[in-house]
């Protein structure tokens, strides 16, 4: 049995041992301390090292066979996404990767390993728990470890500026507070094992269409606003070793090679102090050292190996060249030092307790299932029906997870494939559609022992509908797969499952949908339906937590971490930029003679989706923040002093559960503006009351000024939020004026 504690609202404001601290944080002596012996150890090593060693912790490759003149293998690497070779005169490890924020992956099972598969990042997110996320790290972390690893490709912070991206599913938030806060805990949790947790992808990688080639348009305040204050709470947070640069440009230059993004923001502004590199691929040329890259990786997928050899003689002729070598190896080697990946070396062949880690996979799942809807209370199911249709969604299987390289397996692989490409495509296993863990059929059986389960795939409608009418119940599971590498054209369900839903529903008003999807999706048939599941894609355990919601084992207390928008209609940008002008295929090149692509965010600016949706007034399907439980909750008597608040939250019902107290910036100066101020997760017996206690990062609040923060004197408009539609009465505080530096 695992038991947690009330996910307690983290404020942006610690000081972590890889960033300098915020003007207004309480600065952390030991950590200091940690950072100030690492970087001078990093030092001293780097004051040390021959000229043809400086070089040799600045690229690395896949330790695997690829393409069609694949190079050796070092002895001592792992079959992975990279390897960073190790100085031994030094007593320097070896850089040994893996993908990825969901656990250890699968890597086309040439490992013919296996390892526990957290849910996607949308079902974590949608706990709105830090210390999950912060236990679900170190789970994935300890088994990375176990395997050998150092470093875990891990910590999604992209904000879903399009709900249609391939990798929403990776990530975690429209929101920069939730999401920072967020991917902050999942990042210490990793590196509590002694080895290096990315944070990626910096920055604004907001679609996978033309991922390599379209050149996002963003203002510099915009982007602090939004997208980069996601990362740089993360960062203060979670202390991640090393920073993995995007794929996109920004501001016509690539995010690997922005002196902007890598130098002014992240180095100069924010005092980071570990390093940063590159996502595999999106090298451009020698010169992205000099704009603030720190190490090639992957270099195989590169157009050449820039750095390694080539950089080295660009050292030996060019001061500028020569600084930046060794700045790199500092940054290296703090890292490395920091998290103790020299002094407590991973080896393979560590004891992995897999049934506990699946418990822990399982409490997420838990958590982060939305109930969406619950008419006339038709869940949680009764175990009294006799005759339970289930339908669809290879539920007889087991359930589905998302593709490209967070694709995790447990061991023996997954348990069925759908094969998107030919199987001779260099991609054919990399997007494969895959199924894991037990399927819901099973657990729903044992759930309800009485009842007759029956079960039909949903291919033939008429067959469905037939059966449908016979059931006291229907449960239809819903699927719709999403992978990196592709964005989807609009937000249906594909394979004709809407026509599916609705003729079942039609037969039988009491019939509940189960999604699994990587993205919000549309419903045109949502209120012919009884009930509505959002379980994502639920991980390892995902059949064991979807049949424990549906039969009230579990209360529902998810919260959605995205807007469900009615419509694509809806969206800044209805068409994703691009998506007629790239040709087919992983890669995505532009065709022929097409024109550059560039997508402008300057549309939305800062106000990523809630905010946009309420700037323009629109109502969407299902907001952000929302979530059913079955019982109620109400949130009361908020009180602003400053940059802090309190309220109440009650359970008014007859079930324990769980709910997110939530608090909002709804104006400024009588001005309009919405923005998530702070939140708590509450666990709360029947009748039982809590009070919540929030501080406020003052970024929330201010305004970028170009070379830093600006709160402006005034009034602020407070309410708290069932979600970020359903607001409670407003609450003035007046502020004071105040300028501070990044």
């Amino acid at each position: 049995m695992h038991i947690r504690k009330n996910g307690a609202l983290w404020a942006a404001t610690a000081l972590t041992a890889l960033v300098a601290s915020p003007v207004w944080a309480k600065a952390d002596p030991a950590l200091e301390k940690n950072l100030d012996a690492a970087e001078k150890r990093a030092e001293a090593v780097v004051k040390q090292m021959q000229p043809d060693e400086k070089t040799t912790l600045t690229i690395g490759i896949m330790p695997t066979p690829f393409g069609a003149d694949p190079i050796p293998v070092p002895d001592d690497a792992i079959p992975a996404a990279g390897y960073v070779s190790g100085i031994p005169r030094l007593n320097i490890p070896a850089l040994r990767e893996t993908d990825a924020s969901l656990g250890v992956a699968w890597v086309d099972g040439k490992r013919k390993d296996g390892a526990t598969a957290l849910p996607s990042g949308l079902a974590m997110a949608a706990s709105w728990n830090p210390e999950l996320l912060r236990e679900g790290g170190a789970m994935i972390g300890s088994e990375a470890r176990a395997k050998g690893f150092n470093v875990l490709l891990a910590g999604g912070a992209n904000l879903t500026r399009d709900p249609r991206n391939g990798r929403t599913f990776e990530y975690l938030s429209e929101d920069p507070l939730l999401t920072g806060v967020l991917v902050g805990n999942a990042i210490r949790g990793i590196q509590s094992n002694h080895i290096i947790s990315t944070i990626k992808h910096l920055a604004l990688n907001g679609q996978e269409t033309a991922r390599q080639y379209v050149d996002v348009q963003i203002s510099d305040a915009a982007a602090r606003e939004s997208d980069l204050l996601a990362f740089q709470i993360g960062i203060e947070i979670g202390q991640p070793g090393s920073v993995m640069c995007a794929y996109n440009k920004v501001l016509g230059h690539h995010a690997c090679s922005s002196d902007y993004l890598l130098n002014k923001v992240l180095k100069h502004d924010w005092g980071y102090k570990g390093f940063v590199m590159s996502d595999w691929g999106a090298v451009p040329a020698l010169d992205a050292a000099l704009n603030g890259l720190d190490q090639q990786s992957g270099s195989q997928l590169d157009p050449a190996q820039f750095f390694g050899k080539p950089l080295a003689e660009a050292a030996a002729k060019d001061p500028a060249y020569a600084a930046r070598v060794d700045d790199i190896n500092k940054r290296v080697l703090t890292a490395m030092f920091a998290n103790g990946v020299d002094t407590h070396p991973a080896e393979p062949g560590g004891k992995i307790d897999f049934s506990a880690h699946a418990g822990v996979a399982e409490d997420v799942a838990k958590q982060g299932i939305v109930l969406l809807r619950n008419e006339g209370n038709v869940l949680p199911l009764a175990r009294t029906a006799q005759r339970i249709l289930v339908v669809g969604g290879n539920a007889n299987i087991g359930v589905l997870s998302g593709g490209g390289s967070s694709q995790v397996h447990a061991q023996g692989g997954p348990v069925a494939e759908v094969p998107m490409v030919r199987n001779d495509d260099p991609f054919a296993n990399f997007l494969m559609q895959q199924y894991q863990g037990n399927p819901p059929l099973d657990a729903i059986r044992k759930a309800a022992p009485q009842a007759s389960v029956t079960y039909r795939n949903g291919a033939y409608i008429s067959e469905a509908v037939a059966q449908a009418k016979r059931a006291d119940m229907v449960i239809v599971f819903a699927t719709s797969w999403s992978t990196e590498g592709f964005d989807r054209p609009g937000l249906s369900l594909p394979n004709g499952q809407d026509a599916l839903i609705a003729a079942v529903a039609k037969a039988n008003p009491k019939t509940v949908v189960v999604l699994e999807t990587g993205n919000p999706v549309d419903m045109p048939w949502l209120d012919q339906t009884a009930a509505v599941l959002e379980a994502w894609y639920p991980g390892v355990r995902g059949a064991e937590a979807i049949a424990s919601v549906l039969f009230g084992d579990t209360n529902p207390s998810g919260r959605l971490p995205v807007t469900f928008p009615k419509s694509v209609e809806q969206l800044p940008r209805p068409k994703i930029d691009g998506f007629d002008t790239v040709e087919p295929g992983f890669v995505g090149k532009p065709i022929g003679d097409a024109p550059p692509i560039t997508t402008d965010y300057n549309i939305e600016g800062s106000d990523v989706g809630y905010r946009w949706f309420a700037r323009k007034g629109e109502k969407p399907l299902f907001p952000f923040g929302y979530g059913l439980s079955y019982t109620s909750f109400s949130s009361s008597g908020l009180k602003m002093r400053g940059y802090s608040a309190s309220f109440t939250v009650k359970n008014e019902g007859q079930r324990k559960g769980a709910t997110v107290g939530q608090l909002y910036l709804v104006s400024r100066n009588g001005e309009a503006k919405q923005r998530l101020a702070g939140f708590e997760r509450v666990e709360l017996a029947p009748g039982e009351s809590k009070t919540v206690s929030v501080t406020i990062d003052p970024r929330i609040l201010a305004d970028w000024n170009g070379s830093g923060w600006t709160v402006a004197g005034g009034t602020y408009g407070f309410a708290l939020g069932q979600n970020a539609e359903d607001l409670g009465k407003t609450v003035t505080v007046r502020i004071p004026a105040r300028t501070w530096k990044d």
